[in-house]
C-alpha cells in the first residue's frame, strides 16, 4: 500500500489496457492518467521542478512561469502547491475550462492568450508573453518546457523503462507528439535497447512539429504551431498526422466500452488503429502511450452542441453506425 506526504510521489507505472477486444488488433495502451494531476505531464513537470532546484535556479522567492495548454499547467500547479510556490499559467482560448479550474483551485494564477502571434499561433503569443515578463522580473522562473532537457529525460529515465519492463519484446511503440518530450525520451531509450523498435510519432492535422503551416486545432495536447526545439527525427521511424474529427471518434469508441480518456489517448489510439489495419500486425507486440484521462474534456469532446459547432453535425455518425451494426448483431450461440 502506496503511503505518500507529496501529491508528486505517486504515479501509477504498470496500467495497461488491452484493446484487442475494442480494436480488433493486439494494442496495448499505457495508462498514463493515475497520479494527482491526471496526466503524464506530472513526470516531466517534477524532473523540470527538482533539476531546477538542485540547479539553484529555483529559490524559495521564485515565481514559477510556464506556457501550458492544460495538462502541464495543472501538473506544475499541483507541485507548486505542495512545495510552497507561487505559480503563473500563460495559456490561451483553447484551454479546456475544467483545467483552468483546476490550476485556479490550486492556488496558481492563469493569464489567458486570446490573440494569435503572427508566425507563431497561439503558442507564439504565450511565448512572447512568457519572455516579457521574465524580462521584466528577475523573480519569473520559466522552466521551458519546449527546450528544457529535463523533460526527455524524464521519459528516457522513467517511462521507456516501465515499459521495456512489462513488454520485453516490444515491436512497436505509438507516442504522442505536443512539446516531444515524450516522444524523444522513449525513442532514444529503445535506440538503444536490445531490440529494434519502431517508434511511430502521433500528431494532429494543423500542428506544424514535423513541418507544413500551422491549422486550425480546438483539442489542445498534441500539436504545435512551430517546430519543437526537442524534436530530433532521426529517431522517429514514422510520422502519422491525425484529424480531430478522428481523435473525436476515437474517443467516442473508447467511452462506449467504459473507458473515458482524453484528446491526446483519443489522436494515439486513432493513428495505432489505421495503423495496424494497414500492416500485418497480429503478430506484433504494440503499445501506445495514454498521456490523459477523459473527464477534463466532458465540456468538449464529450459535448455534442461543441462538437457540433467546430466539426458539423455529422461527425459521430460514421462511428454511430458501426456501433449500432455491432450492437444488431446477433449473440453467438454456444452449442
Amino acid at each position: 500500500m502506496p503511503v505518500i506526504s507529496a501529491p508528486y510521489a505517486f504515479n501509477e507505472e504498470d496500467l495497461y489496457v488491452d484493446l484487442r477486444s475494442i480494436l480488433g488488433h493486439p494494442l496495448f495502451l499505457k495508462c498514463e492518467g493515475f497520479n494527482f494531476a491526471g496526466s503524464i505531464k506530472l513526470k516531466a513537470a517534477t524532473e523540470m521542478v527538482e533539476d531546477a532546484e538542485r540547479d539553484g535556479i529555483l529559490t524559495p522567492n521564485s515565481i514559477l512561469v510556464e506556457s501550458s495548454s492544460g495538462n502541464l499547467g495543472v501538473a506544475l500547479s499541483v507541485i507548486a502547491a505542495s512545495k510552497g510556490y507561487r505559480f503563473l499559467c500563460v495559456t490561451d482560448a483553447r484551454v479546456n475550462h475544467s483545467n483552468r479550474m483546476m490550476m485556479e483551485a490550486l492556488g496558481s494564477q492563469v493569464h489567458v492568450i486570446v490573440e494569435q502571434e503572427a508566425h507563431g499561433g497561439f503558442l507564439g503569443a504565450r511565448l512572447d508573453y512568457v519572455r516579457a515578463l521574465c524580462a521584466s522580473d528577475d523573480r519569473y522562473v520559466w522552466l521551458s518546457q519546449y527546450t528544457n532537457p529535463s523533460n526527455w529525460k524524464a521519459h528516457y529515465r522513467t517511462t521507456a523503462p516501465e515499459i521495456a519492463r512489462q513488454f520485453p519484446r516490444l515491436d512497436v511503440l505509438f507516442v504522442g507528439a505536443g512539446t516531444t518530450g515524450t516522444l524523444m525520451g522513449c525513442a532514444r531509450y529503445f535506440r538503444r535497447w536490445h531490440r529494434r523498435v519502431r517508434i511511430i510519432a502521433v500528431d494532429s492535422v494543423g500542428s506544424a512539429s514535423f513541418g507544413g503551416s500551422p491549422g486550425r486545432r480546438m483539442i489542445p495536447g498534441l500539436g504545435t504551431s512551430m517546430r519543437p526545439p526537442l524534436l530530433d527525427e532521426s529517431y522517429v521511424d514514422e510520422v502519422i498526422r491525425v484529424e480531430e474529427a478522428d481523435t473525436v471518434r476515437a474517443c467516442h469508441r473508447l467511452a462506449r466500452h467504459g473507458f473515458l480518456f482524453g484528446g491526446s489517448t483519443g489522436t494515439v489510439i486513432s493513428a495505432a488503429t489505421d495503423w495496424m489495419a494497414q500492416h500485418d500486425a497480429h503478430e506484433l507486440t504494440a503499445v501506445a502511450i495514454g498521456p490523459d484521462l477523459g473527464e477534463r474534456y466532458l465540456d468538449t469532446i464529450y459535448q455534442t452542441k461543441w462538437l457540433q459547432d467546430f466539426y458539423g453535425e455529422d461527425v459521430l455518425d460514421s462511428d454511430k453506425e458501426a456501433a449500432d451494426s455491432w450492437a444488431a448483431a446477433p449473440s453467438p450461440v454456444t452449442p
